[in-house]
C-alpha cells in the first residue's frame, strides 16, 4: 500500500488538492509537473516541459495540459479542470475517486457506471510522455476524447493569443504533429491505436494560475488547441497517448510503456520516496552530468550542487553520478571559482564546498583517487583565493582569513538582492566562508602530506594555525557564547544566524567541544524548528516569520527568518560528533518530522523552505536538492550510529 494516496474526499476539496503537486522527470532536463487533480496552478506546470537546444537549453512548456472526455450515449463528461476568471471549468476533479503515486502517477475517475484509470509516465533519457488509459468498468459503448492544449513558451513567461501561431496539424501515423512557432521542436501527438483527429484550431483564453497571482506575477495565459482525438474504448481495454519531440512507432508504445513502468522504483515508504526524488535532481545531457537545484524553476547552481551532491547520490551508493557531476563542475572552473547560476561565477562558497564534497566522496573511492584526479584543482582554488579574485572582491588577507565584499553583490548563500541592494549584506569576513576555508586548507594539507607534495606543504603548512588564531579572535564572542555572523571594517555583526553551525560540523573545525556546545545551545534555542533552522532569531527586529507576497517581499524574508532544511544536516552532524549514540533519539525525532511532508506540498519530496513561524508552512520550490539530500544524510547518520549501538 502506497503512503502517497489520496481519497475522493481529499481530491474533491480544491483547497486541499491544489496545494499538492506532482513531479516526474526524464533525467535529461525534461519534466512533467501539475497538481494531483491535474489543474495547473503555476506557469511552471505542464505535461511536457523540455530544454530546447536552439534557445540555450532553457526549459519550455510545449504541452500544457490534456483534457479527457468520456462520451456515452452522445453525452460528454469532461474530466479536465482549469481555472478561468472566477470559476473552475470544467470541474473534472469531482469525478476523481483515487490518486496513487506508486509506481507512477495514477488517477482513477468514476463517471456514472464508467471507471477510467489514467497512468502518466515520463520516459527516462527521452523527451516523451506516455499516458495509458484503461477502461476498468463500463456498461455502454464508450468513446474517449483527448484535447491537447499547447503553449510553446518559456517556463518563466506566459502564452498570449497571437496571429503568428501555426495552427496546422500535420498527419502522422496514428496522430498529428504540431509546431506553433519556428525554431521550436515538433511535438508529435500519437496513439497506439487508430483514432480520429478532429481538426479545430482555436485559442482558449484566460487560464489563471493562482500560485503566480499570489507570488505577484502575471497569471493569465491563453492556450492553443489544434483539435482533439477520439477513440472507442472497451471495458478492460487500454489505449496509450504519446507526446514526444520525435516520432514514435505506435505498435511499440504498449511494450515501451510496460518496459518503462517496470523500471520504476517502489515508492511505498518515506525513504524510498526520498531516494526516488533525489535521483530526479541528477540530469545528464551528453557528456555532462549536472544537478538541478530545485523544481520547478531552478536550474543548475554551483553552490547547491556541492552542498546537495553527497546526500542525493552517495547515501544510496551512486558514486558514479557523484563523480560525474564533480567532473563536470571541475571542467568549468575558472580562476578558482565554479559557475553558480548559468555562467555567473559569483559564489565565494561553491569552491570551498567542493572540498567538503571531495571529503565525502573519498569515503567511497579513497584518498589516492581524490589526490590523483583533483589535487591540481584543489590547489588552484587555494592559490586563487590567496592571489585574489575579481579585482580583490574575494581575497585572503594577511590574517589568512577570506574577505568577500563588493557593492551590490551578495557572494554567500544568503544572496537575495532587492533593488540592487543585498538584503543581508554580510560584506567582509563571513563565518561559514572561513570555516569552509580552514577545512579546505587542512584537507589539502592532509592529502599533500600523505602523498609527499613537499612544495605545497612548505608553502601552506603554517597557514591553518594562523587561520584559526585570526578566526577565533574575530568571531568568537565569549560573552555571548556564540560566533559572530560576519565581521566588517571595524565591527562585528552578532545577529543569531545559522551560518555558525557550519563551523561546528566540518571535518576540520577550529572550535573546541565546549565552544561547539555553546553554539549549538544558542542555535537550538533561537533557530531550531521541526523543519530546519531559521535564518534569523525571532527576537531580531528584522525577523520575518512568513515567506509570502510578491518577489521583493519574499526576498526580504528569504534569509531573515525563513527556515531552511539543508542547514539541519550540519546541526545534526555537529550533535552526533559531540554526543554519538546518545543523540540518536533526538535525531530520529527530527527525521520523523518530515514523514508527512511528502504528502503535503511536493508529493514524494521535500520543499525548499518553510515559514519561520509555526506551523512552518512549506513554500518555495516544491522539490529541492539540498533539502532532500540533507534529510537523506540525517537518515544515514542515524543508521550509522544505530549499527554502532548494536555492535556494543
Amino acid at each position: 500500500m502506497s503512503i502517497i494516496r489520496f481519497d475522493k474526499k481529499e481530491l474533491g476539496n480544491l483547497e486541499y488538492s491544489l496545494q499538492r503537486e506532482v513531479l516526474s522527470t526524464n533525467r535529461a532536463g525534461g519534466y512533467m509537473s501539475t497538481t494531483i487533480v491535474c489543474c495547473n496552478t503555476r506557469k511552471y506546470h505542464g505535461l511536457m516541459i523540455c530544454p530546447v537546444e536552439e534557445f540555450g537549453n532553457e526549459n519550455f512548456v510545449l504541452l500544457s495540459s490534456l483534457d479527457e472526455t468520456v462520451i456515452q450515449h452522445g453525452k460528454p463528461f469532461n474530466l479536465g479542470i482549469h481555472r478561468f476568471p472566477g470559476i473552475y471549468e470544467p470541474r473534472g476533479h469531482k469525478y476523481i475517486i483515487d490518486f496513487n503515486f506508486n509506481p507512477t502517477t495514477t488517477i482513477t475517475y468514476r463517471v456514472g457506471g464508467v471507471i477510467l484509470k489514467k497512468e502518466m509516465l515520463w520516459l527516462h533519457t527521452r523527451e516523451q510522455l506516455l499516458i495509458r488509459y484503461t477502461l476498468l468498468e463500463a456498461k455502454s459503448d464508450t468513446t474517449l476524447r483527448l484535447r491537447p492544449f499547447l503553449a510553446f513558451r518559456g517556463v518563466h513567461t506566459l502564452s498570449k493569443a497571437n496571429v503568428y501561431a501555426d495552427g496546422h496539424s500535420y498527419p502522422v501515423n496514428n496522430g498529428v504533429k504540431n509546431r506553433l512557432y519556428e525554431n521550436y521542436p515538433w511535438l508529435w501527438l500519437q496513439m497506439n491505436v487508430p483514432n480520429e483527429f478532429v481538426v479545430g484550431p482555436d485559442w482558449y483564453y484566460d487560464f489563471e494560475y493562482l500560485e503566480e497571482q499570489s507570488r505577484g506575477y502575471p497569471y493569465k495565459e491563453d492556450l492553443y488547441t489544434t483539435g482533439f482525438f477520439e477513440v472507442p474504448i472497451k471495458k478492460g481495454e487500454s489505449v496509450i497517448f504519446s507526446g514526444s519531440t520525435s516520432e514514435s512507432n505506435p505498435d511499440e508504445l504498449n511494450s515501451l510503456f510496460e518496459t518503462e513502468l517496470a523500471k520504476r522504483s517502489e515508492k511505498t515508504e518515506f525513504l524510498p520516496c526520498l531516494r526516488h526524488s533525489a535521483r530526479q535532481f541528477v540530469v545528464r545531457r551528453g557528456e555532462k552530468a549536472e544537478v538541478v537545484a530545485g523544481y520547478p524553476w531552478f536550474g543548475r547552481w554551483g553552490r547547491d550542487t556541492f552542498i546537495s551532491l553527497p546526500g542525493i547520490t552517495l547515501t544510496q551508493g551512486d558514486v558514479k553520478s557523484c563523480k560525474d557531476v564533480v567532473d563536470t563542475m571541475v571542467s568549468e572552473m575558472k580562476d578558482g571559482l565554479f559557475p553558480n547560476i548559468g555562467n555567473a561565477y559569483n559564489s565565494v562558497d561553491a569552491p570551498l564546498w567542493f572540498f567538503w564534497t571531495l571529503q565525502e566522496l573519498e569515503k567511497h573511492i579513497g584518498k589516492e583517487e581524490i589526490w590523483s584526479n583533483y589535487s591540481g584543482k584543489m590547489k588552484d582554488v587555494l592559490k586563487s583565493f590567496r592571489k585574489g579574485i575579481n579585482d580583490g572582491a574575494i581575497e585572503v588577507k594577511e590574517n589568512m582569513l577570506v574577505w568577500a565584499s563588493k557593492p551590490g553583490y551578495a557572494f554567500t548563500w544568503m544572496d537575495a538582492v532587492v533593488d540592487g541592494v543585498p538584503v543581508t549584506g554580510r560584506d567582509g569576513y563571513q563565518v561559514e566562508i572561513n570555516a569552509l576555508w580552514y577545512n579546505a586548507v587542512c584537507y589539502t594539507l592532509e592529502l599533500a602530506k600523505k602523498f609527499k607534495d613537499s612544495e605545497f606543504l612548505e608553502e601552506w603548512k603554517d597557514v591553518p594555525a594562523l587561520i584559526k588564531k585570526s578566526f577565533l579572535e574575530l568571531f568568537w564572542n565569549e560573552g555571548n557564547g556564540y560566533l559572530a555572523d560576519y565581521v566588517g571594517e571595524g565591527f562585528q555583526n552578532n545577529f543569531i544566524r545559522p551560518n555558525q553551525v557550519i563551523a561546528c560540523s566540518m571535518p576540520h573545525t577550529m572550535l573546541t567541544e565546549e565552544q561547539i556546545q555553546k553554539v549549538l545551545l544558542i542555535v537550538k534555542k533561537y533557530l531550531l524548528t521541526p523543519k530546519g533552522l531559521r535564518t534569523l532569531s525571532p527576537n531580531n527586529p528584522l525577523y520575518k516569520g512568513h515567506y509570502e507576497g510578491d518577489q521583493p517581499t519574499r526576498d526580504r524574508a528569504y534569509h531573515q527568518g525563513t527556515v531552511w532544511v539543508w542547514l539541519l544536516e550540519h546541526f545534526v552532524k555537529a550533535k552526533f560528533d559531540l554526543y554519538g549514540k546518545g543523540y540518536l533519539a533526538e535525531a530520529k525525532e527530527i527525521l520523523s518530522n518530515f514523514e508527512e511532508d511528502i504528502t503535503e506540498y511536493g508529493v514524494g519530496s521535500i520543499a525548499e523552505i518553510y515559514d519561520g513561524d509555526p506551523p512552518h508552512r512549506p513554500c518555495g520550490a516544491i522539490s529541492q536538492a539540498w533539502s532532500v539530500g540533507a534529510v537523506l544524510r540525517i537518515n544515514q547518520m542515524i543508521e550509522r550510529y544505530e549499527k554502532m549501538k548494536k555492535r556494543k
